[in-house]
């Protein structure tokens, strides 16, 4: 049985956490290094089994996550360097930081590259993994499974990981307004809020899966349907995807140095207690 190791105890681990205990599947052992009172107290709430510590006994669990923001993966990296117990699996939660970084920088050449996705936390999460050549099969056949219980796990190009940021990782925040606005008008219209989310869930996956289907072209499915209420605020909405996306994809694809790696943060760790 492995011990996970999580430093960083925000939206990530919650979702990750909250998807086990829902499950059925949460890891015997979950140390968590998180120094914000607040953050590790929303943790707590999804799940209560888990141990807060110091920094300096978080990388010694079997599997250590990075469930941080970018900028803060390279002092955590070089905090750890020469840590790690043997065998370890260094895995980060987060786009721009490579698995070449994540080796020459944490110290291992145990890696692996995983981008969360929020419906993990319902079980029907998509979560693409990318291993470091360092990996062997019977480590990465136990990350896989570590992540079964949360959804889909394919594993996936490195180069391709930052793409599925944008469209996985991200790609719920762009709907869920919408989806609660029109929640909310159902029930205005009389709808019970039973009946409104039972139609809402079932014509949100069948429009999903009409599109995807292949039997028609995009312009075919969009046609299907006569009255189009909202038609004209499409172009913005579409604009909008095409302008706001790639940019910001431009900004997570990882440099070809980072140079952030160099910098040695001297002292007690931001993560110790």
């Amino acid at each position: 049985m492995s011990t996970l190791g999580f430093i960083g105890g925000g939206r990530v681990a919650r979702i990750l956490l909250g998807g086990w205990v829902r499950a059925g599947s949460f890891p015997h052992a979950v140390l968590v290094c998180e120094p914000d009172d607040a953050a590790f107290a929303k943790l707590a709430e999804v799940a209560s089994r888990v141990e807060r510590v110091a920094f300096e006994r978080v990388v010694t669990a079997d599997i250590v996550l990075l469930a941080l923001h970018p900028p803060q993966i390279a002092p955590a990296l070089a905090a750890m360097r020469g840590r790690l117990a043997p065998g370890a699996i260094l895995v980060s939660l987060a786009p721009k930081i490579t698995l070449d970084q994540l080796s020459a920088d944490g110290g291992t050449p145990r890696t692996a590259r995983v981008i969360p996705n929020a419906p993990s936390l319902v079980g029907r999460g998509y979560n693409p993994v990318a291993f470091g050549p360092g990996l062997d099969a019977s480590a990465r056949a136990a990350l896989i499974a570590l992540l079964g219980p949360l959804g889909t796990t394919p594993q996936v190009n490195e180069r391709d990981l930052e793409a599925f940021a944008i469209l996985t990782g991200m790609g719920p925040t762009y709907f869920w307004p919408q989806f609660q606005a029109l929640r909310e008008v159902a029930r205005q219209l009389g709808l019970s809020p039973d009946a409104a989310d039972a139609g809402l869930g079932a014509m949100i996956d069948g429009t999903v899966a009409t599109l995807l289907d292949g039997s028609l072209s995009p312009a075919a499915v969009m046609d299907l349907v006569p009255v189009k209420p909202l038609s004209a605020q499409e172009p913005g909405l579409i604009a909008m995807y095409h302008d706001v996306l790639p940019a910001l994809h431009a900004k997570i694809v990882p440099a070809a140095v980072h140079a952030a790696s160099s910098t040695q943060h001297q002292g007690e760790s931001p993560w110790s207690h």
